[in-house]
C-alpha cells in the first residue's frame, strides 16, 4: 500500500513524499486519514528548525518520522477510520493513510465531528493545564494568549462556578471568540490585575512578563508555552518576591501529579475527547486546507496574520 506524508525538508521548507507502508504487524491497524490538525506553535518551530538539539529526543512526536533537525515528519492530531468504519484520533503526522498501534487509536465520540476532533490534543494540554493548576470556585483567572490552548484552557476555566476568566492577547479579532466561550477580553495595556491564577500561553517573552505583572499575591503562573531555543528574560526583581509568586511549569508528556496514578495518559485522552461535544468549539477549527495544497500553504499557516486579517486558530487539514 502506497502512502503520502508531509515532510519538512529543511528551514522553512515542506513537500509531500510517498512511501509503501509494511504489512500490518501484531496489534497495529491501518488508519484511513479523514482530517488532522495544524498545531502552530509546535509546528512553527519544527518547520521553522528551531527545536534545540538539547529536546530532540524529548519533543519527538509519538509515531514522528525521520528525525531533527530535518528531514522530518511531524504532527499529533490525526482523524480517520479503521477497517471496520470506527473513527479514532491518533497523534500521528499528516498522512493520508498509515499504521498505528491499535493502543494508540482513541475511539471518537459520535457526537464529536472529525474536523473538531483534530482539537483533541490541545484539549488534553488544557485538561493537563487545569490539572496543574487546580483553580477554584470564584478565582480571578487570567489566560494570556488567545490561541488554541490558551483558548480550550479559559473555556474549561470558565466554566467553574463564580470564576471570572479573562483572556489578554495583542489580536484584538480573538474578543468574539473568547466571549462565545465563556471569557471576557482584554489587550494587554488592558489587562486586569491582582488575578489569583495566571495561565501563560502566548509562547512570548512579552506574555510571560505580561502575565507577572498581572498576577496578586501568592498567585500561581503557569507556565503552558514551550520556548523552543529562545531565552526569556523576566523581572524576577520587582515585586515577584514581595508578592511571594509561584511560576510554574505545565507540559502535556506526563499526567499531571494531581491525577498521576488516577488517570493513565488513554484515560486523559479519552476525557479529552468527550469534552469536544460541545458546538461552541467550532470556532477553534479552520481554515480548511486540502492536504495535496499543504506544502504550498503550510508556511502562510503557521506564520503571522497578512494584515487586516486575524492569524487562524487550528488550521484543519482534509483528505
Amino acid at each position: 500500500m502506497r502512502a503520502r506524508a508531509l515532510w519538512v525538508t529543511g528551514p522553512a521548507r515542506a513537500e509531500i513524499r510517498e512511501e509503501t507502508l509494511p504489512t500490518p504487524g501484531g496489534s497495529q491497524v491501518l488508519v484511513r486519514t479523514l482530517a488532522t490538525g495544524i498545531s502552530r506553535g509546535t509546528e512553527r518551530l519544527v518547520f521553522e528548525n528551531h527545536v534545540p538539539p538539547s529536546q530532540w529526543q524529548h519533543m519527538r512526536a509519538p509515531l514522528q518520522g525521520g528525525e531533527f533537525p530535518a528531514p522530518v515528519k511531524y504532527g499529533y492530531a490525526a482523524v480517520g477510520t479503521l477497517a471496520g468504519g470506527q473513527r479514532v484520533f491518533c497523534l500521528h503526522p499528516h498522512q493520508d493513510l498509515f499504521l498505528a498501534p491499535r493502543e494508540m487509536c482513541s475511539p471518537v465520540p459520535d457526537a464529536v465531528p472529525a474536523h473538531r476532533a483534530v482539537l483533541a490534543a490541545n484539549m488534553e494540554t488544557a485538561l493537563n493545564i487545569l490539572w496543574d493548576a487546580a483553580p477554584l470556585a470564584g478565582e480571578r483567572v487570567l489566560v494570556v494568549g488567545g490561541g488554541v490552548v490558551g483558548l480550550l484552557a479559559a473555556w474549561l476555566l470558565a466554566r467553574i462556578p463564580g470564576t471570572v476568566v479573562t483572556v489578554v492577547d495583542t489580536d484584538a479579532r480573538r474578543q468574539d471568540v473568547a466571549r462565545q466561550l465563556g471569557a471576557r477580553f482584554a489587550l494587554p495595556e488592558d489587562a486586569p490585575g491582582d488575578q489569583e491564577l495566571v495561565v501563560h500561553a502566548s509562547a512570548s517573552a512579552a506574555g510571560l512578563r505580561r502575565a507577572l505583572s498581572c498576577a496578586g499575591f501568592e498567585a500561581r503562573i503557569l507556565e503552558a508555552s514551550w520556548h523552543g531555543d529562545a531565552e526569556v528574560g523576566l523581572p524576577l526583581g520587582e515585586a515577584f518576591h514581595a508578592k511571594r509568586l509561584r511560576l510554574l511549569s505545565t507540559q502535556v508528556g506526563a499526567v499531571s501529579p494531581a491525577m498521576r496514578g488516577r488517570r493513565s495518559h488513554a484515560e486523559r485522552m479519552a476525557l479529552a475527547l468527550s469534552l469536544l461535544d460541545a458546538p461552541v468549539l467550532d470556532a477553534l477549527c479552520g481554515p480548511a486546507v486540502r492536504f495535496e495544497e499543504l506544502p504550498a500553504r503550510y508556511a502562510a499557516l503557521l506564520g503571522p496574520a497578512a494584515p487586516g486579517e486575524a492569524a487562524p486558530l487550528c488550521p484543519v487539514v482534509t483528505y
